[in-house]
């Protein structure tokens, strides 16, 4: 299982409290787990990824083992922490102003 924490307004639209755990088919890879996510919780879809393009929306950032993964490609491997569940996936909302 994959662990993912996710900021509190996505937790208020899919209904969850705390983290999730999803189940990846085949290679666990960053766009993989964000299908499944959205498969799991299909009122995430749109507000973590664009419905058309696919690309990460501007305000949110992906990080897994302390690393940030926001601007790698979908293709992606994930840590063996975070496919083994010992780490979990954070999408975080980042906060934008001055």
């Amino acid at each position: 299982m994959i662990r993912v924490i996710l900021p509190y307004h996505l937790r208020n639209l899919a209904r969850v409290s705390g983290e999730v755990a999803i189940e990846v088919d085949g290679a666990v890879t960053l766009g993989a787990v964000l299908d499944a996510l959205e498969a799991q919780y299909p009122t995430l879809s749109g507000t973590i990824r664009d419905h058309t393009t696919r690309k990460r929306r501007p305000l949110v950032r992906f990080y897994a083992c302390a690393e940030d993964y926001s601007n790698e490609p979908p293709d992606t491997l994930m840590p063996a922490e975070i496919i083994s569940g010992k780490e979990p996936l954070l999408i975080i909302g980042a906060i934008a102003g001055g």
